[in-house]
Parts: structure tokens; sequence; C-alpha cells
């Protein structure tokens, strides 16, 4: 489970058999090229810090390559993701934080991540929320200045008298 660097062309040697090109976890392909850290951060809803707290809960070396993960590595990844309180994963570290509906605290990863973007927006908009109408209409929602900047794709100018 380790790789080899030939000193002359300092590349990557991988044993074979063991190696796969393409990982799947959670719907999600993943490179098995890339060194696990990273390589998780493919699927959306996980990013690095994330990443690193996944390892470290799973004891799995951030370094290892994501070919060489073995089933049972992967199947102790995915029940960290999708279970991350129970790993000690604090709540302040989750991207769901007191859900509207039930006021649980989950992390969102995937198909799951966009659904809840969606009804999120479509809420505010039921409810024409300042947020919502601003999301609608296409414009800037966190109070930028508007007058100036952001004007790519509406159309700017006045029409010229023949």
């Amino acid at each position: 489970f380790f790789f080899l660097l030939s000193p002359s062309a300092m590349s990557l040697v991988i044993p074979e058999g063991e190696f796969q090109l393409v990982r799947r976890i959670l719907n999600t392909n993943v490179d098995g090229r890339r060194k696990v850290l990273f390589a998780l951060t493919g699927i959306k809803g996980i990013g690095r810090r994330f990443s690193d707290q996944i390892c470290k809960r799973a004891e799995i070396d951030p370094n290892t390559r994501a070919g060489v993960l073995t089933i049972e590595q992967i199947d102790t990844i995915v029940e960290i993701i999708q279970n991350p309180l129970k790993f000690g994963i604090p709540k302040w570290f989750l991207n769901r934080q007191k859900d509207i509906t039930d006021n649980s605290y989950s992390q969102l990863f995937a198909n799951n991540l966009d659904m809840a973007l969606r009804e999120d927006l479509t809420r505010l908009r039921k409810i024409r929320a300042h947020r919502g109408i601003r999301h609608y209409f296409g414009l800037r929602v966190r109070g930028q200045h508007t007058k100036t900047t952001g004007r790519r794709g509406k159309t700017v100018g006045v029409a010229r008298k023949k």
C-alpha cells in the first residue's frame, strides 16, 4: 500500500492489481490518481478541511492515493460523511446547521446539497423575502453595490437616434 518513486525518472510506480483509476464514492467519480485528501474534494459539499477531518477520523494517511483504498476504507469514509456527528466532528464544522424544517445539524453532499439549496431559494421566493426577490431577478443578494459593478449580461447603453 505504498508507492515507490524511481530515482532516475522520479515517476509514480504503482503496484499492479491494487490500483483503480476511478473510484465511485457517494455516486461521484473520484480520481484514483489524486491523494485522498484532495480526491474527496471532488465530491460536492466536501472541502479540504472536511476532507482532512474525514481522513483523521478514518485513520487514513491523507498522502495515500485514492486508487489504492480498500473497500473497507471507502465504507468507513462513506459512513463518516453520512454521520459526521457520530464520529466526533463538531456541529460548527457542518454545512447545514439548524435546518429550517427539523432544526438538525447535518453535512449535505452531492445531489442533496443541490436539492436543499433549490428548496431554500424557492421558500425565500414563495414568502416574498427580500433575498428571494433578489435571487429571482438575478441581482446581488448580499448588499453589494450594483450601480457601477456587475453589469455583464445586462443590456447597457442608450439607443442612438438616426
